[in-house]
């Protein structure tokens, strides 16, 4: 793949220890192991989930048969990217699940998504990221409210487009109120690329995008925290 570009940029979000954590998920923690007064060197640890900060997601994490990370080979971490834009329909509607309607309307504008390209939805969510009740948007029940894939619109990128994954700038590719996680166990069961809490999506054009994702080679990693930059024409 030859790859030209005008501007790299990332699409991932710093890693903190306020960043927003799925319920259940352990905290960020860095300890200082060394510092230069006393050791010469600078040096931490650090820890955190493997589904937390932007992140890819393994087979493995819903299928104890399915691949994990270690097992993705390198080339399949560098492709192509569409941007569909739901920010205008998810501000007031944060339940907003992309349908087969939205894919074709997207097409009529830019071409039919090519095989093997990586599918991104921009909602809007990645200005929340520091808002960590906005962010998840959760109701008295405790119920999560913000978009993502329908599992129709996933099935139909997979079948009739042959996409490589997706991608979102929310928590999750699956709309909050999906418990079943239905476009993760499709994109996955296909060992397809499940990218999450991604940002600066605002920054891309709607196609012509290639991404480079910087996986953590986990032995039997069920995801890792990912570096992703966009090489944007």
């Amino acid at each position: 793949m030859q790859i030209n570009y005008s501007r790299v940029i990332h699409l991932s979000h710093i890693i903190d220890r306020n960043i927003p954590l799925w319920p259940g998920d352990p905290p960020v923690e860095f300890t200082t192991v060394a510092d230069i007064a006393d050791d010469g060197y600078y040096l931490r640890r650090f820890a955190l989930g493997e589904h937390s900060a932007t992140h890819i997601n393994a087979p493995n994490s819903f299928d104890p048969a399915g691949a994990g990370i270690d097992e993705y080979a390198a080339d399949s971490l560098v492709l192509s990217a569409v941007v569909i834009d739901i920010c205008e329909v998810a501000v007031d509607n944060p339940d907003y699940a992309l349908s087969i309607t939205d894919i074709l309307a997207w097409e009529e504008k830019y071409g039919v998504i090519k095989s093997g390209s990586l599918v991104l939805l921009y909602t809007d969510w990645q200005h929340k990221w520091t808002d960590r009740n906005a962010f998840f948007n959760q109701d008295a029940q405790g119920i999560m409210h913000f978009p993502g894939f329908s599992s129709d619109a996933t099935q139909f990128l997979l079948d009739k487009r042959q996409i490589a994954g997706v991608g979102i700038d929310t928590h999750g590719v699956d709309p909050g109120q999906d418990h079943s996680f239905t476009t993760n166990r499709l994109v996955l069961a296909q060992q397809g690329i499940i990218l999450e809490n991604l940002t600066n999506l605002d920054k891309l054009p709607p196609q012509g995008t290639t991404l480079a994702i910087a996986i953590l080679r986990l032995r039997g990693g069920s995801g890792s925290p990912v570096g992703v930059l966009a090489f944007v024409p």
